[in-house]
């Protein structure tokens, strides 16, 4: 048995034929050219191929016979001849939608490919300014780092110079200090500078033995102009302050003692101010002595001396008691003058010669 062709449904009204099964040695009668002739023709042969298909279990081909229904709709014999250029014309036609689409789809590529062409020739030029950028930023930052090394190499010189003119300058509080000896006021702190600026003259010899040679000259030379306005100022003052000890007990304050003793470094104007003291208390000793001969004390007691003139021995007695006390007074006034002289033998011998000084004018 082999099979014939049934109508397949189609859309519509209209229906494929399909095949149906037929006997073989039929249609192989049929199309048998003699019914004596027992060689197989290629056409038979084809035939035969055919006939022995079973189309019932070839899916491809009922797909293929589904899918032609749906654009074969007439079963006739025209339509039947026309059937493989209609075929053709549809797969023309699926052909021109396909390549319609891919030509839409090639648009829409080509139009990518020009958005990631430009895209890449922005990244190009993005990745040379970034190259451009960071050549700037790499000369930048050696730039800064330049600058940050100079910056703390000027930092460091600038402390080394705070720290040199701290130690070899005076602060204008300090000038101030020194300079001001108006009105017979000397500032509290002016010894502290006079020894500072002392100690800058001493310590200015380091520098000499350093390539600071002219520096170090300079800031001697100038402090040793400070020393001198110093201590002529301090002259001044202490001058000042001894023409006024003339009573009989002398304000001997802890601040001109102070002062004696730092013109001690200067024989000269240590002398003279000996000199000044010692005539201010001179005056004020015969002064004193004048008024115990004629006047006594307060109050008349003791008496005047003169009053024991007609007894030689008490007039001489009493005017050798009033000298020794006055003597034993002015010791004690000239110690207390000279304190802060750390060097006893000095001090005893310099207190000797204002002892002599003042207690001449007696004679």
């Amino acid at each position: 048995m082999t099979t014939s062709v049934e109508n397949l449904p189609v859309s519509g009204t209209e229906s494929l034929p399909v095949p149906t099964a037929v006997p073989s040695s039929t249609l192989i009668q049929q199309h048998s050219p003699s019914s004596s002739q027992q060689q197989i023709t290629p056409v038979q042969r084809k035939l035969q191929k055919i006939l022995d298909l079973k189309l019932e279990s070839d899916k491809d081909l009922i797909e293929s016979l589904k899918y032609l229904s749906t654009f074969f709709n007439e079963n006739s014999v025209r339509t039947r001849r026309s059937l493989r250029s209609t075929i053709e014309k549809r797969s023309l036609t699926l052909n021109d939608q396909f390549e319609e689409c891919f030509r839409v789809v090639k648009e829409q590529l080509d139009d990518l490919n020009d958005t990631v062409t430009s895209m890449s020739s922005c990244c190009e030029d993005m990745t040379q300014r970034l190259k451009d950028v960071k050549a700037q930023t790499q000369e930048l930052i050696s730039k800064t780092t330049q600058i940050q090394n100079e910056n703390q190499e000027l930092s460091i010189k600038s402390k080394i110079t705070e720290r040199f003119i701290e130690r070899f300058q005076l602060k204008p509080e300090e000038l101030n200090a020194l300079r001001a000896t108006k009105d017979g006021y000397l500032h509290p702190d002016f010894f502290n500078v006079l020894k500072r600026v002392k100690a800058i003259h001493q310590d200015c010899k380091l520098l000499l033995r350093t390539n600071q040679q002219t520096i170090g000259l300079e800031i001697m030379e100038q402090m040793a102009l400070h020393q001198e306005s110093a201590f002529e100022r301090l002259y001044r003052w202490v001058q000042s302050e001894c023409r006024l000890l003339t009573n009989d007990v002398p304000d001997l304050s802890t601040l001109l003692s102070q002062a004696v003793e730092a013109l001690k470094e200067r024989q000269v104007l240590f002398k003279y101010v000996l000199d000044e003291y010692g005539l201010a208390r001179r005056n004020a000793v015969v002064r004193g002595f004048i008024d115990a001969l004629t006047r006594g004390g307060q109050g008349g007691t003791p008496r005047p001396i003169e009053l024991s003139s007609h007894d030689p021995l008490r007039y001489v007695g009493d005017m050798v008691a009033w000298i020794h006390q006055v003597t034993a007074s002015e010791k004690e006034y000239a110690e207390i003058l000279l304190r802060k002289l750390s060097d006893w033998n000095e001090l005893t011998k310099t207190i000797q010669i204002l002892l002599g000084y003042i207690t001449e004018g007696l004679c």
